[in-house]
C-alpha cells in the first residue's frame, strides 16, 4: 500500500500513515510476541516500508533513516514496551533491599525470581526486570 500512495504524498504523509497503518498493529501486544522468532519477520517488514518513504534501495542500510523519521525500530520498540510496563506497574515488582538486609551494589536492583525455565525467563516479567536493571542508576 505504501508503494501505491508514495507518488501522491509528501515524506510527512507517508510518515503519517505508517503511524497509523503499521506501527500501531506492531505495537500492539510487543511486550508479548517481540521476543518470539517471528519478529525479525515483522522487523524486514518495517525496514522495507521505511525504504519505500525514503525512496532508498534494497540493499541500502535503515539505520540512518529511522533516526531522520524518528522511528524506532521493533528491538527499539520492544525494550521501550518493556521499561514502560515495569515503571506503570511497579507495585508487582520488588527491589533486592526488600528480600535482604546486605548493603550490596545491586540493592536498588529488580529482585528477578529464580527459575530455570526458559519460557518464564522469555516472559514479559523476567525480562522486563531484566532490561530495566541493565540501566544505569
Amino acid at each position: 500500500m505504501m508503494g501505491v500512495v508514495k507518488p501522491f504524498l509528501s515524506q510527512d504523509s507517508l510518515r503519517m500513515v505508517y503511524c497509523s497503518y503499521f506501527h500501531s498493529i506492531m505495537t500492539y501486544g510487543l511486550i508479548f510476541w517481540g521476543n518470539s522468532n517471528h519478529s525479525n519477520i515483522i522487523l524486514r517488514l518495517q525496514k522495507r516500508i521505511i525504504r519505500i518513504i525514503e525512496g532508498i534501495g534494497g540493499r541500502d542500510s535503515c539505520r540512518e533513516h529511522f533516526k531522520k523519521l524518528k522511528i524506532l525500530p521493533l528491538q527499539s520498540q520492544y525494550i521501550l514496551s518493556l521499561l514502560l510496563f515495569v515503571i506503570n506497574n511497579r507495585d508487582y515488582f520488588m527491589v533486592n533491599s526488600e528480600t535482604h538486609n546486605i548493603n550490596t551494589r545491586t540493592k536498588s536492583n529488580l529482585h528477578r525470581p529464580i527459575s530455570n525455565l526458559s519460557a518464564y525467563q522469555k516472559g514479559t516479567y523476567y525480562s522486563g526486570i531484566k532490561v530495566f536493571n541493565s540501566l544505569p542508576s
